[in-house]
This record gives C-alpha cells, structure tokens and sequence, in this order.
C-alpha cells in the first residue's frame, strides 16, 4: 500500500539548496587529471602502492620471510643457503619496485590536496565576499532605519503641534458660536 503524502503539512521554508552544490568551487579544476593519468596502469600502481602501508601486507611479508629462513635453516631445501642471497635479491626488487609505486601515489594526491585546497580558498573568499555584503546591506538597512524612525518622530511632533493647535481653534470657534 502506498504512503500519501499529508498536503495540509506545509513545508517550512529555508534556504534554497545551491543548484552547482559544494562542489561548484572544483568543476573548474574538473579538466585536470593527474600527472601521470587516470589510466589502468596509474590507478592500480596507485592501489598497489597504498597496499604496501597495511598491516595485512606487513604481516604477510614478515610471516613470508620467517617460512623462507626456517626452511633453508632447518634443511628441509637448499635453494637459499645461508646469508640468503636470493631473499636479499628479491627484498631488493619488491623495494626497487615499491619506491617509485608509493613516489606515485604520493605524487597523484598531492595533485588532489592542491586541487581542493585551491577549490576551498575560492569557496572561503566567495564566503567572506557574501558575509560583507550580508553587513554591507544590514549597515545600509539599518541606517535607513534610524532615519525613517527620525522621520517619524518628526512627523509625530507635528502631528502634537498641528493636534493642540486644532484644538484651540476648535474652542476659539465653538467660543465664538456660543457668545453670538
């Protein structure tokens, strides 16, 4: 069964929502891509070099290199004899490989970071023009106010003086009808 909507509930007014919404302040830096492209290969270097930072990755890695001591110690293989020549080899290309992935990724958001910050100080400036003005026109507002307010005293003290003075007239008249 569908839910009416109640139509004698009137919606309170408010603000009218922005039709660019926040956003407004980067659709100017939208046709800017990243240094090295939004291409395959940059977003999953950059997806990759982000996975070398968690702890799944550290764990693994350190539970990968303690299997590889303890089974060339143990003897159960010798394709790595001690000092472990091969695991320093391959250690040394996972880094030769991860320095540059992380550069990337470091180097795609700080892009980003200057973007929106770029974005934010033009969504500050036009706030701060938009709250002087706010002042601006309370200032006008209420100077116009106050001298609205002195014309009205005025007008109200000539209404006392122009009231009294139609007052005596009034009794000048009324004495003047009454002796003749």
């Amino acid at each position: 069964m569908p839910i009416e909507k109640d139509s004698s509930i009137a919606a309170t007014p408010g603000p009218k929502p922005d039709p660019e919404g926040f956003f407004r302040y980067h659709l100017p830096l939208a046709h800017l891509t990243s240094v090295y492209g939004d291409d395959w290969f940059a977003l999953k270097a950059e997806a990759f070099a982000r996975f070398f930072g968690t702890p799944t990755f550290l764990i693994s890695q350190t539970i990968i290199v303690a299997i590889w001591i303890i089974v060339n110690v143990a003897g159960w293989t010798q394709f790595d004899i001690y000092p472990f020549i091969l695991l320093n080899l391959a250690s040394s290309l996972q880094a030769a490989y991860a320095a540059p992935l992380i550069l990337l990724a470091q180097t795609r958001q700080a892009d980003r970071d200057k973007a929106h910050s770029e974005a934010d100080a033009l969504h500050r400036e036009d706030l701060a023009r938009a709250s002087e003005e706010r002042q601006s026109l309370a200032v006008s507002q209420t100077t116009l106010l106050v001298e609205m307010l002195k014309q009205n005293t005025e007008l109200t003290q000539t209404i006392k003086t122009l009231t009294e003075r139609l007052e005596v007239l009034t009794k000048e008249v009324h004495e003047k009808m009454i002796s003749s």
